[in-house]
């Protein structure tokens, strides 16, 4: 996936495509460099959960609001793989990793009108069809770098 942009502040990008105010700064975590910054963990929320939902956010900006309607994925999953805490002098950064699923989401719309209109069939192969849907799944490992000195 192409990087997001970095002209525009962090918080007023989620702002504008999620309309929720969140304490973050910084860049978009693809690098040590350019780490998501947490300034605070709202409602005391876990760490690791306001992480994934930060990194949700940024793949779906990536993956669908930032594409155009025939490129876009939906059905974004994300499951924490790994997990590392780097600590310097002055600064505290989790490296996560995660396994990212996705499907173009004019796949995912075929499929589900398939499953609708052959679930209960005799002639509708339910395991053929889940082996179509997996093969059309993407499959990738995402790396995403938090700033959090504020926050630990």
């Amino acid at each position: 996936m192409p990087p997001l942009p970095t002209d525009t502040p962090t918080k007023e990008v989620l702002q504008a495509a999620f309309d929720v105010s969140l304490p973050v700064s910084g860049g978009w975590g693809y690098t040590q460099d350019d780490a998501l910054r947490i300034e605070q963990n709202p409602d005391n929320t876990p760490l690791a959960q306001f992480e994934h939902m930060l990194i949700s956010m940024r793949l779906y900006l990536e993956m669908n609001l930032t594409r155009k309607e025939e490129e876009r994925y939906g059905s974004i999953n994300l499951n924490e793989k790994s997990r590392k805490r780097h600590t310097t002098e002055h600064i505290v950064l989790d490296e996560v990793c995660y396994t990212l699923t996705a499907m173009k989401e004019s796949d995912y719309a075929k499929f589900i009108e398939e499953y609708k209109e052959g679930y209960g069939k005799d002639d509708f192969d339910v395991q053929e069809h889940f082996a179509k849907r997996k093969e059309a799944t993407l499959t990738q490992e995402v790396t995403c770098w938090f700033d959090v000195t504020n926050v630990s």
